[in-house]
């Protein structure tokens, strides 16, 4: 009987920003359902979720995929940390996300994330000079050619990775900021895919965990910093894209959005505290970023807290895209925020 790995996912205790954890489990046969996998024992006090002396965490598997790496029936598992007892650990995020989506289900909300990140090599942005600057910011972005486009090699890897896993992704592009690049996930007009809540933060924290992974083989990192170099820099962030049957119906779409900015204008400063550490230096109001002392909105504004596309301004109905949070940002964490805010009540404390 051919053995096969399973690769644990998790998120550990990190704080203030949570980082990923694997280790890989054997198995002796093909895994067809998430429910055959095992529960599986690690050490909290090495990963900031327990002490020492009461260390034992359990990884409950929730979602899988098939391993692009590894390919064959091996996969990638997506799980939920657990307490010795079975109940959620304080740093379980994902499990209010499912009482969220559970209780605004009628809602029907979709997401699109357009996650951000940066490359480095050792201690400078991948392609930077040793010690100094590239050129100022203008030609790197959607940029192609030797001296504009940084990593592109290791961006079209994961790319595939992505496509072959299975995971919703709709595009990629390299970014303002030599070094940078971003790719999104989530809604994409597929008829057979629901770009839920849930649905799609898995896949973002799986595609992060890809990256992480395919940059080992180069010798390159790629980090969230919202804003990982000082200075006339862009950051980097994690617009999120959002709608509801209501804001995508031809009747109520516009009311319906107007409504959610009200609210979510109400809500900013309970917004801002989970959208990520560091988010004051990207949100200075410059490079595209609306200062994080201020909110408002606007179409076509990417100067704008939240912005309404042109397209959807013209036909009165469809998403907004929140542009607030940092590219380090939960996206379990913003997508039941946006969902607490807009469908009805007051977001989690």
């Amino acid at each position: 009987m051919s053995k096969i790995r399973a690769e644990y996912i998790w998120m550990d205790g990190h704080s203030p920003t949570q980082k990923l954890r694997s280790k890989t489990k054997i198995l002796g046969s093909t895994i067809k359902n998430i429910e055959d996998l095992p529960l599986w024992g690690f050490d909290g006090s090495s990963t900031n979720q327990a002490d020492g002396e009461n260390s034992d965490c359990m990884l409950k598997p929730v979602y899988k995929i098939l391993d692009p790496i590894r390919g064959g029936n091996n996969i990638l598992v997506m799980c939920e940390v657990l307490n010795p007892d079975g109940t959620p650990h304080e740093t379980n995020t994902r499990t209010h996300l499912v009482n969220i989506e559970k209780q605004f289900k009628n809602e029907e909300a979709w997401f699109g994330i357009e996650q951000e990140y940066t490359l480095f090599e050792g201690r400078n942005p991948l392609g930077w000079p040793e010690g100094g600057y590239p050129a100022p910011q203008g030609p790197f972005y959607c940029g192609v050619g030797a001296d504009e486009a940084f990593g592109r090699e290791l961006v079209e890897r994961h790319t595939q990775a992505c496509i072959d896993a299975g995971l919703m992704i709709f595009g990629t592009n390299a970014e303002v900021m030599p070094g940078q690049w971003e790719f999104q996930i989530g809604y994409r007009g597929v008829s057979t895919e629901v770009a839920d809540p849930l649905s799609t933060s898995d896949h973002l924290w799986l595609a992060r965990w890809l990256l992480y992974r395919i940059g080992e083989d180069y010798g390159i990192s790629a980090t969230l910093d919202p804003k990982p170099v000082e200075g006339d820099w862009n950051g980097a962030g994690k617009h999120t894209n959002f709608s509801t049957v209501s804001t995508r119906d031809k009747k109520t779409g516009m009311d319906a959005i107007n409504k959610a900015i009200a609210a979510l204008k109400d809500t900013h400063d309970k917004h801002i505290a989970l959208y990520g550490y560091r988010l004051d230096k990207r949100l200075t109001g410059l490079h595209e970023t609306c200062s994080i002392n201020e909110f408002k909105s606007g179409v076509r504004d990417r100067g704008a807290s939240i912005r309404i596309p042109q397209t959807v301004a013209e036909k009165g109905y469809g998403y907004f895209e929140d542009r607030r949070p940092g590219a380090n940002a939960d996206p379990y964490q913003v997508t039941s925020l946006l969902i607490e805010t807009v469908c009805g009540i007051s977001p989690a404390k």
